[in-house]
């Protein structure tokens, strides 16, 4: 098997069967980063570092890891032209993480450069890019059709105008980018930036917020408009899925002290979280709406890189030990029933519990994607496997990019659906299922079960 040739992931011909019947079906992705304005401006990349890597903390991560001076990296005075011969010049060390053959994928299937990422064809990699980035084909729009995305939501705050939306609710991706209601920031009521966060979101709506009442009405402002845009579906990062039941009572007092700039406990800042939660999820079960819960994730564990960079700069890891399920059962119990709940987890440990919970609950809650760190051929085969023997691998709803990279859309369903195809296939090949059966269930997670889950 030569390296991305069309058996690549697939070691056996029905895995070959499988894969060419679901490689071409559109893309549907839940879940994803992408630059809403960019897109709608349909910016074209000026470099292929621009394409690749200036968005990508996957990348930066790996790179540090390989020796590569910041400077080359996330650094203002280099440019861009020695950021990619710089990231070319370690590629090969990236060998057996998927940032490896995501970004060879990217080249191959997108740009047609059929060359290996290293020092030696860096400069001719660079040129080849640079010409085939200048064409038509390659806008972000044109990438996007071309890719046959069918849809894909961004993650929005209940703040934002969302005028990018609009705008490409009249050009030729119409239907296919959905806004995400996103209310993380409106929910860390711990965060010194709160309270300038909700006079943000009053000053959004034209309105005042004196209470808690004023909270949630902004926020349903913000979640209403979401709807007329194609919304279908909440997102939610934290690190403990609060989901207790707390009194309104508390949480309006809670609410009145944080006004007033007064530091809540820790157990103040739980019980507010988790009012939050269910308040938010009362308005997904209202609109019909999918319920995503991503946690379990410690953000800036590197001092020196959130002292330097900030966020989003590659010092996020999995917390193995969060405790989970006594936080989470309570608010499961509430919504049984009545609201499509995601749960995705950063730490591969959890998959056993999380599955035996979404078995215990039914056809509307289910474990997602291997999300974040667990997005490699490794991790999303371990989450069929654990996923299927505990619960049913056909309760589970479909890929998540993930990506703030336009390019690497086709690149990581690909990856997922070989990934499939070989899960499958294996499964079929050892007298585990018919291979009619596997076919019908690489479709269904292909294509047919995110677009019936999510209602796309």
């Amino acid at each position: 098997m030569a390296f991305l040739d069309e058996n690549y992931l697939l070691t056996s011909s029905l895995a070959r069967d499988l894969y060419d019947e679901i490689a071409a079906l559109p893309i549907l992705d839940p879940h994803n980063h992408c630059d809403v304005k960019a897109l709608a401006e349909d910016r074209g990349f000026t470099d292929i570092w621009d394409a690749e890597g200036a968005t990508d903390h996957y990348v930066w991560e790996l790179e540090r890891k390989c020796g590569v001076p910041e400077e080359l990296i996330t650094g203002k005075a280099a440019d861009n032209h020695a950021k990619w011969l710089a990231l070319a010049g370690v590629f090969e060390l990236f060998a057996g993480n998927p940032t490896y053959e995501w970004i060879h994928l990217d080249l191959k299937r997108r740009l047609g450069i059929d060359l290996e990422i290293n020092a030696e064809n860096a400069e001719a990699i660079w040129q080849a890019a640079q010409a085939k980035l200048a064409t038509p084909e390659c806008s972000p729009q044109s990438l996007i059709l071309a890719m046959n995305v069918e849809a894909m939501c961004s993650t929005d705050d209940p703040a934002d105008t969302l005028e990018h939306h609009v705008t490409l609710a009249s050009s030729r991706l119409a239907g296919r980018v959905r806004p995400t209601f996103r209310p993380d920031a409106a929910m860390n009521i711990e965060k010194p930036t709160w309270n300038a966060y909700v006079d943000h979101l009053a000053n959004r709506w034209c309105m005042k917020i004196n209470d808690l009442d004023d909270f949630f009405n902004a926020l349903q402002k913000g979640h209403d408009l979401m709807e007329r845009l194609g919304a279908r579906a909440s997102d939610h990062g934290i690190y403990i899925p609060y989901g207790q039941q707390v009194e309104r009572a508390v949480a309006v007092k809670l609410f009145a002290k944080a006004r007033a700039g007064e530091k809540l406990e820790v157990a103040e800042v739980a019980q507010f979280k988790a009012f939050f939660l269910n308040e938010v999820a009362e308005m997904d079960a209202r609109s019909g709406w999918v319920f995503q819960l991503h946690f379990g994730v410690i953000r800036d564990v590197r001092k020196s890189l959130w002292d330097a960079i900030g966020a989003d700069a590659g010092g996020d890891i999995a917390d193995h030990d969060v405790a989970f399920l006594a936080p989470l059962m309570p608010f499961l119990n509430r919504f049984d029933g009545r609201l499509k709940t995601v749960l995705y987890n950063m730490s591969p440990v959890h998959n056993a519990t999380l599955a035996a919970l979404t078995r215990a609950f039914g056809a509307t809650v289910c474990l997602g994607p291997a999300w974040w760190l667990n997005d490699s051929y490794e991790g999303m085969h371990n989450q069929f496997n654990l996923g299927g023997s505990i619960d049913l691998i056909s309760n589970m709803t479909g890929m998540v990019s993930d990506s703030r990279k336009i390019l690497s859309y086709g690149s990581r369903f690909e990856l997922y659906r070989r990934t499939l195809a070989e899960t499958l296939a294996t499964m079929a090949n050892r007298g585990q299922m018919p291979s009619a059966v596997a076919k019908k269930l690489a479709r269904r997670l292909a294509y047919d079960r995110p677009k019936e889950f999510f209602g796309f």
